[in-house]
C-alpha cells in the first residue's frame, strides 16, 4: 500500500492514533447526572384535589371548541383512571391539590423572524401545591401543537392533556436508586 504522503509513515501513524483517540472521548459515555429527589409529599400521596385554574381568554370557543372546562374535565378523567389515586371534592381533604391551566401564548404576534423570534405557542400547565403549607412542589407544562383546522387545534389540546398526564404519572412512579 502506498502512503498518502510519501516518506511521512511517523505522521500518518500520528494522525491514526489521534483520530482513534478523539473516536474514544467522543464515544465514552459522559457519567449520568443524578435525577434530584421527587418529594416525599409528591410520592406518597393517595389523595388528590384537581383546581380548575382556568383558561385564558380567547382560546374558547376558537381556536378549541367546547367550554373553558374542558381541558379540566380531560385531565380529571385521565387522572380518576390512575388507579392509584383517590380524587376528592375538597382540598381540605386532599394530601396534594394540582391546579390545572391553560393558557393564551404571550408575546408579540407578529415578531421579527429573522431574528429568531417564533410566534408562542398556547399552553396547558398543572402546578402540584403541598396542602398543607400551600408551596409548590412540582409544576409541568405542555406546548399545544400548532393547526390550522379546528378538528387539529382540538385533536393537539387533547394530546397536550394526554402528555401533562403521563408527565404525572412518570412523575409519581417510583425511580430507580442511583448508586
Amino acid at each position: 500500500m502506498r502512503p498518502l504522503f510519501p516518506g511521512s509513515h511517523l505522521a500518518q501513524k500520528i494522525a491514526f492514533a489521534a483520530a482513534c483517540f478523539i473516536t474514544t472521548f467522543a464515544t465514552a459515555q459522559a457519567p449520568a447526572t443524578p435525577h434530584a429527589p421527587v418529594p416525599r409529599a409528591i410520592l406518597s400521596a393517595r389523595k388528590l384535589f384537581i383546581a380548575n385554574g382556568g383558561a385564558d381568554a380567547g382560546l374558547f370557543p376558537s381556536p378549541f371548541s367546547g367550554s373553558t372546562s374542558r381541558g379540566y374535565d380531560q385531565f380529571y378523567a385521565a387522572l380518576q383512571g390512575m388507579s392509584q389515586y383517590d380524587l376528592v371534592s375538597s382540598p381540605s381533604e386532599a394530601d396534594l391539590v394540582l391546579e390545572f391551566v391553560i393558557q393564551a401564548p404571550l408575546g408579540p404576534a407578529n415578531a421579527n423572524k429573522q431574528k429568531g423570534a417564533a410566534d408562542p405557542l398556547p399552553t396547558v400547565s398543572v402546578k402540584i401545591y403541598d396542602r398543607p403549607t400551600h408551596y409548590v412542589l412540582w409544576a409541568f407544562s405542555e406546548e399545544v401543537d400548532v393547526a390550522l383546522l379546528q378538528k387539529t387545534h382540538d385533536r393537539n389540546l387533547d394530546d397536550a392533556i394526554t402528555r401533562l398526564a403521563q408527565d404525572f404519572q412518570n412523575l409519581t412512579r417510583p425511580q430507580p436508586a442511583t448508586p
